[in-house]
């Protein structure tokens, strides 16, 4: 998920940090001035911190991998190196320098993705073996990227131009390009996976029409507007983890909320509602009609909406089954986390549940206390042990790179090195499940945040 405060701009990012849900919703990563920390998101009023750390100064790129203990932490400070983390164990796995910048950071349990303005470098997770590099790909300079997070599939969606919106779809696995799509005439803005890989959804700049297409097929499903009026950065899509609704946020004050069906499953539910008959019409007409209008009557508006207190300011949202309730999230760039009740039947206009003040007006996290709607929630500071305080890590080698050649297939080219690195001797021990514990199905409530 894009972080919550213009991904690649690591100057604006100082301010705000950044906010990142984890794969499966269950956690939500922030980043600040003065570190990182990480949430549970397995209730509504109380939210514990599972980890604090104040070792890393201006965190704008901070993803967790599930609900293990492995997360991936870029900072301003140093915003061309990446280092890895064993948060419960405050250790450090490895770290990665790359030529410049890097915008974005993707992981599931097969690959980890880096993306730097103009190049995408796809690694091994359980190794972090450079398995392969993608270079001169269209100026990306948001770092705008989506991979997908099933067991089976593996699949990389980025944009393929800097003029139009067309998506490059990219098998991780067999690291082989299965499709480029014509989602929007304008470039892209925002891109999202739903749970298993079949959807792939999209928006453009101009924020007025969100698509959905078949992965990998690139077959349009599903056509969203979400309005005419005027044109919204839209910054974040989520599906729900059924596939069954998609929600948009943008920096304007609503969050749409779009279902996703097939209408008209019978004759005679179709001719029930006046509605369904003049969609039915609609569809017989829109043969006859030139293709922008015909587009436009076969397009759905929001299933259901949230009107946020203010707008203006980027933010990052989900949908995830919450004791037992379906929720939308929404963390703002202000530090805030708001929690809204969903009606999965009705749709119509979401309630707010609670809201949850993360860090305060001066990004003064190491003060321990979080403020939130009801009360007051009050957490320890865990600071971790430096890499050099751990005896969990031997001592570890290191390569020097002055070189950014690299070959298509992964391999350094003649004269060239892969990226600098640090890393532990010896296997990085993800298959125990006590350092990398296996997906869990998705059940309400059962997650416990923590690796």
């Amino acid at each position: 998920m894009e972080d919550a405060d213009g991904a690649g701009e690591p100057g604006r990012r100082r301010q705000f940090g950044c906010a990142s849900f984890n794969q499966d919703s269950t956690s939500l990563a922030l980043g600040t001035r003065s570190g990182y920390q990480l949430f549970s998101l397995t209730s509504v009023e109380k939210l514990d911190c599972i980890h604090e750390s104040a070792n890393t100064p201006d965190v704008y790129i901070m993803e967790r991998l599930f609900s293990s203990s492995l997360v991936v932490v870029v900072s301003a400070a140093m915003p061309q190196r990446m280092n890895i983390y064993h948060f419960k164990k405050g250790t450090e796995i490895c770290n990665y320098s790359y030529p410049s910048s890097i915008l974005s950071v993707k992981l599931n349990r097969q690959r980890l993705v880096v993306f730097l303005e103009e190049s995408i470098y796809v690694h091994n997770i359980k190794d972090m073996k450079l398995l392969k590099t993608l270079l001169d790909t269209p100026s990306n300079p948001s770092g705008l990227c989506a991979l997908s997070t099933n067991q089976s599939s593996s699949y990389l969606a980025y944009p393929g131009s800097v003029t139009s919106g067309d998506i490059v779809v990219h098998d991780t696995n067999s690291l082989s390009t299965v499709a480029t799509i014509p989602a929007h005439d304008s470039p892209l803005a925002a891109l999202a996976f739903n749970a298993s890989a079949t959807k792939l959804a999209s928006a453009s700049v101009k924020g007025t029409v969100i698509r959905v297409f078949s992965v990998p097929e690139g077959e349009r499903l599903f056509e969203f507007r979400r309005g005419m009026k005027r044109y919204v950065n839209i910054s974040s899509l989520s599906f729900s983890s059924d596939a069954q609704f998609l929600c948009a946020s943008s920096n304007t004050e609503t969050v749409h909320i779009f279902k996703l069906e097939q209408l008209g499953p019978s004759a005679e539910d179709e001719a029930a509602t006046w509605t369904a008959y003049m969609g039915k019409m609609f569809s017989a007409a829109s043969s006859y009609l030139p293709a922008p209008v015909s587009g436009m009557m076969s397009q759905d508006r929001a299933f259901a909406t949230v009107h946020l207190l203010s707008s203006g300011q980027r933010n990052v949202c989900t949908l995830v089954t919450i004791q037992g309730l379906l929720r939308l999230l929404v963390a703002t760039a202000d530090g805030q986390l708001f929690i809204y009740n969903m009606d999965p039947q009705d749709g119509g206009e979401c309630q707010l549940a609670y809201k949850h003040r993360l860090v305060g007006v001066d990004d003064e996290t190491h003060s321990g206390e979080m403020k939130s709607e009801g009360g007051q929630l009050t957490q320890e500071t865990h600071s971790s042990p430096s890499y050099a305080e751990t005896a969990a890590l031997p001592a570890s080698g290191h390569a020097t790179a002055t070189l950014t050649g690299y070959s298509e297939d992964g391999g350094a080219k003649q004269g060239d090195v892969i990226p600098e690195h640090e890393f532990a001797v010896g296997p990085v021990c993800l298959d125990d499940e006590n350092e990398f514990p296996p997906i869990r199905s998705c059940r309400s409530g059962t997650g416990d945040g923590q690796g």
